[in-house]
């Protein structure tokens, strides 16, 4: 018997996990991209830094407005535009206040805190370890077993130069896509995603017809 858990339980606790990431933190869970900002972390760390300063939106805004008002050299002197009458600037308040509200925040656009995409990483490593560990079926392995070795490869050096190709072409596919498995197939599909529906269905559909090659006609 499989030691791995059924296919239910994997489908509720992957659902739950991604339920819980998106009312916590409200933005898609995307492994892909927590990789990449952590390898690349002194400029996410830098566009944190940028971020903090303009945190409240009302203070953003200000200083959009301050910075077009000095370019175009309108900060000083009477303005040229003309002023409506006081009795009708009521409703244009009202409009705008009711458009601004309207448009989504823009701290929930940005991306999560460095040290979260860092801390999710971190929690797939020790989740993997501890799941091995409490199954017995722990121990370091430099393949990918004795099924890959005899569907595709026993030899180590074209096994590294297979497993690296694979890799590189995994990243690229996660760059062309806008995210991998997980921010399309999980968080994109859960929340209806016309691209993640199709990204997700290029990933599973290839994934089949690769298998199919390698089982039934290699």
């Amino acid at each position: 018997m499989s030691t791995y858990w059924p296919w239910w339980a994997g489908a509720i606790g992957l659902a739950l996990v991604t339920i819980n990431h998106t009312f916590i933190t409200d933005r898609s869970l995307g492994v892909s991209a927590a990789w990449d900002r952590v390898l690349h972390w002194r400029r996410e760390r830098e566009l944190e830094r940028m971020d903090e300063e303009f945190a409240d939106d009302q203070a953003l805004a200000e200083a959009l407005a301050a910075a077009t008002a000095e370019h175009f050299g309108t900060g000083t002197g009477a303005s040229s535009v003309p002023q409506a009458p006081h009795e009708k600037s009521q409703p244009l308040e009202a409009d705008t206040e009711s458009a601004a509200s309207e448009r989504p925040a823009a701290t929930s656009l940005r991306p999560a805190p460095l040290v979260t995409q860092a801390a999710l990483l971190f929690s797939i490593f020790l989740g993997g370890f501890i799941a091995a560990v409490a199954s017995g079926r722990f121990h370091l392995r430099y393949d990918m077993g004795p099924g890959f070795r005899d569907l595709v490869t026993a030899d180590s050096t074209t096994m590294i130069a297979m497993l690296f190709v694979g890799g590189v072409l995994v990243g690229f596919g996660t760059r062309l896509a806008g995210g991998c498995s997980s921010g399309h197939g999980l968080s994109g599909c859960g929340r209806l995603r016309p691209v993640s529906l199709v990204a997700t269905a290029v990933f599973f559909g290839t994934a089949v017809a690769v298998s199919f090659l390698l089982w039934k006609v290699i």
